[in-house]
């Protein structure tokens, strides 16, 4: 018998080692996917960093730098920060409107979304929402711009001449929303409701809410149309929930790294991209509408949960914020 483990012995090993590899790479090949290619400062940032948009034009990234009370706005082609507004209370949703040229930055302090001019930055108008004013989101078919606000509401406003022209009541604060592009629905985390609200924005109601597979804190999300997925990152516990965009059912749920943000669909790789405060920004694989599994974990920094990808750049920005001796930064991943 000893002789037998003895002979066997070097074979075992080299089978368990193989394993590990094999293990290895099917784990760790999606996350060697993403390399960090560019670290663009943000010089005297402070506090909390919140959502980004981009000026795919003029090659502009803008920053919410909701604990500096200032949105942040980088050069790319220079990589530095040609910008800093100010004036704001907590800047948290930041949109970049192209046909009109307009950025618009709503603010949670005030409740109030401000107008700048896209190529002077200078204010053109501020529009009172309702307190916690939030996320942004701009509608290209309808040329109508959303935003998230107060206790429960969607602000609709005209992009042509910046008036707001409706509002859509909610049964609690939103957070991250989508909005379909082949219909008329909008899709909307209302964590403190523990559900996702679906919104008919022509009749400007809701018109079914949705449960996330008993999670809760479930505050981005983001939306796969052609195959009528929805994926909503939850913090309670920490889980991408995904649902059935024709039903509401949930198709799979998959555990996550903690305090996720921000969630990006890679519809050209199908991935889901989460984005994480535990520092991590965890990459899941959809094998088809029904089948997930985590296929790597990218380490960031502590705190570094939101962020921004850009499909037709191929990249993934992160917001770094200052914490100990890590300065504030937004770091580009180049996807391969």
């Amino acid at each position: 018998m000893t002789a037998h483990l003895e002979s066997s012995t070097p074979f075992l090993m080299k089978k368990a080692l193989l394993c590990l590899v094999l293990f290895g790479l099917g784990f760790g090949a999606r996350a060697d996917e993403l390399r960090l290619i560019q670290t663009l400062p943000l010089p005297g940032v402070e506090g909390r960093i919140d959502h980004l948009s981009l000026d795919a034009a003029g090659q502009r990234l803008f920053i919410a730098a909701l604990g500096n009370h200032t949105v942040e706005v980088v050069d790319l082609k220079q990589g530095k920060v040609t910008h800093s507004l100010s004036g704001f209370s907590e800047p948290q949703g930041v949109c970049f409107v192209p046909g009109f040229n307009l950025l618009l930055v709503a603010d949670g302090g005030d409740g109030r979304c401000h107008i700048f001019d896209g190529t002077t930055l200078q204010p053109v108008s501020i529009l009172p929402l309702g307190d916690d004013a939030d996320n942004v989101r701009y509608d290209g078919a309808t040329k109508q711009i959303y935003v998230g606000f107060g206790s429960g509401g969607l602000g609709i406003i005209n992009a042509a001449d910046g008036r707001q022209v409706g509002s859509i009541k909610l049964a609690a604060h939103p957070e991250a929303f989508e909005l379909e592009k082949a219909g008329h629905r909008v899709f909307v985390n209302v964590p403190n409701a523990r559900h996702v609200a679906v919104v008919d924005h022509e009749q400007g109601k809701v018109i079914a809410t949705w449960k996330t597979d008993a999670a809760s804190g479930n505050f981005p999300m983001t939306l796969d149309e052609s195959d009528h997925r929805l994926f909503i990152g939850c913090r309670t516990p920490s889980k991408l929930v995904v649902l059935n965009t024709d039903s509401g059912e949930v198709v799979a749920s998959i555990g996550i790294s903690g305090d996720a943000d921000d969630v990006f669909y890679d519809r050209k790789r199908h991935r889901i991209y989460t984005i994480c405060g535990a520092g991590k920004i965890d990459i899941i694989e959809q094998t088809n509408p029904n089948t997930y599994k985590g296929v790597g974990k990218v380490d960031t920094a502590s705190g570094a949960r939101t962020g921004l990808f850009v499909p037709d750049r191929d990249n993934l920005f992160v917001a770094v914020p200052h914490h100990g001796s890590q300065a504030a930064e937004i770091r580009c991943y180049q996807i391969k």
